[in-house]
C-alpha cells in the first residue's frame, strides 16, 4: 500500500494535476486524493498545498518525494533483475540525449536491442543538458548522451563516446569550387541559422565565436535540426553543424560541409547515468555497449564530404 501511495505522490509532482496524475495511476481522482491523505496521516507530516487546484508539494513533501522517486526506481530495478535471471533482460529503457547527440542514439540502441531482444527502448531528443541530468536524479531516464565538457555532478557516472567536430554547411554559389576547410572567423561573416541560444550546443558555438573576438548575431535561430538543413538548403544561410549529423543525413545534393579551423574545436559527449549501487540491469547493459561503441571511428567516415 506504501508504493502505491507512493506512486501517487510521484505522479502528482509529474503532471501538476490531480486528475492527470490520477488518469496516469488509473484511478479515480478522489481514490488518489484519499491515497495522498493517507500517506500524510501515515507520514505526520502535510505533503501537498490543497486549494481549488493543485498548488505545488509542502517542503516536506518535496523531501519526501525524493524517496519516494528511490524507493519506486529501486523496486522496478529489483523486478528487471529477477526477470532477467529467469528470463534475460527484458522492460523499457529511457535513454534521453541533447540534440545535437541524437543521431548517434542508434549507435547505441541497435546493439542493445539486437543483445537483448525482449526490450523496448524509448528516445527523447530534444532535452536540454540541465534537463537530462534532472531527469537521470528524478528516475525519469535511465541515461542520457550529453556534453562532458561542462561539469556533471560526482552523484553521476560518464562513459566518453566520442569528441563532437564542427563543419560549416553552405549552399556555395553556382560554379565556386570546393573549400577544403574555413576558419570560425571567416564563418562569423556567413549569414548563419544556428540553434537557439538557451541550447547547450549554441552556447559551444558562441564559447568559440567569442573567444576568437568575432561574436555572432545569427539571422535566424531555431531548435529543429531540420529546419537548419532546410534554410541552407535555400542558399541563403550557411549553418555550424556537428559533424555527427552528417553521419545519418549525408551532406545534401548542392551543399558542402567544410570543416572548421582555427581552432579545431573537439567537444567531448557521453552517456551520463546516475551512480547507484547496485546499478538497475538495464543500464548495465547499455553501459557495457556505451564501453564498447567505438563512435569516434564510426563518425569519421562521413559521406558526401
Amino acid at each position: 500500500m506504501l508504493l502505491r501511495q507512493l506512486e501517487y505522490l510521484v505522479a502528482l509532482a509529474r503532471e501538476g494535476h490531480f486528475a492527470r496524475a490520477a488518469d496516469a495511476c488509473y484511478v479515480s481522482q478522489p481514490a488518489l486524493s484519499e491515497g495522498l491523505r493517507k500517506l500524510e496521516d501515515e507520514l505526520r507530516v502535510p505533503l501537498v498545498h490543497r486549494g481549488r487546484k493543485y498548488e505545488g508539494l509542502t517542503p516536506e513533501g518535496e523531501r519526501i518525494l525524493l524517496w519516494a522517486q528511490r524507493m519506486l526506481a529501486d523496486r522496478d530495478a529489483l523486478e528487471s533483475e529477477v526477470t532477467a535471471l529467469r528470463h534475460g533482460l527484458n522492460g523499457r529503457l529511457r535513454i534521453g540525449s541533447v540534440p545535437t547527440a541524437s543521431t548517434v542514439v542508434s549507435l547505441l540502441t541497435e546493439p542493445f536491442c539486437t543483445q537483448h531482444p525482449l526490450t523496448t527502448v524509448q528516445v527523447l531528443t530534444d532535452l536540454r543538458a540541465t534537463e537530462i541530468l534532472d531527469k537521470l536524479q528524478s528516475y525519469e531516464l535511465d541515461a542520457g548522451i550529453t556534453y562532458l565538457g561542462h561539469t556533471i555532478p560526482e552523484r553521476f557516472e560518464c562513459v566518453p563516446l566520442y569528441r563532437e567536430r564542427y563543419v560549416l554547411l553552405i549552399q556555395p554559389p553556382s560554379g565556386a569550387g570546393r573549400l577544403s576547410e574555413i576558419t570560425w572567423a571567416e564563418a562569423a561573416q556567413q549569414p548563419l541559422c544556428l540553434l537557439d541560444p538557451v541550447m547547450q550546443g549554441r552556447k559551444v558555438l558562441d564559447t568559440v565565436f567569442q573567444e576568437i573576438g568575432a561574436p555572432v548575431r545569427p539571422r535566424v535561430e531555431t531548435d529543429s535540426i531540420a529546419s537548419m538543413f532546410a534554410h541552407v538548403r535555400t542558399g541563403r544561410w550557411a549553418s555550424v553543424v556537428p559533424h555527427s549529423w552528417l553521419h545519418v543525413f549525408g551532406v545534401p545534393a548542392g551543399m558542402q560541409a567544410v570543416p572548421l579551423v582555427s581552432p579545431t574545436r573537439a567537444e567531448p559527449m557521453g552517456l551520463v547515468v546516475a551512480k547507484r549501487d547496485p546499478a538497475p540491469v538495464m543500464t548495465r547493459a547499455l553501459v557495457d555497449i556505451a564501453r564498447r561503441a567505438g563512435m569516434d571511428a564510426v563518425l569519421t567516415q562521413v559521406p558526401g564530404r
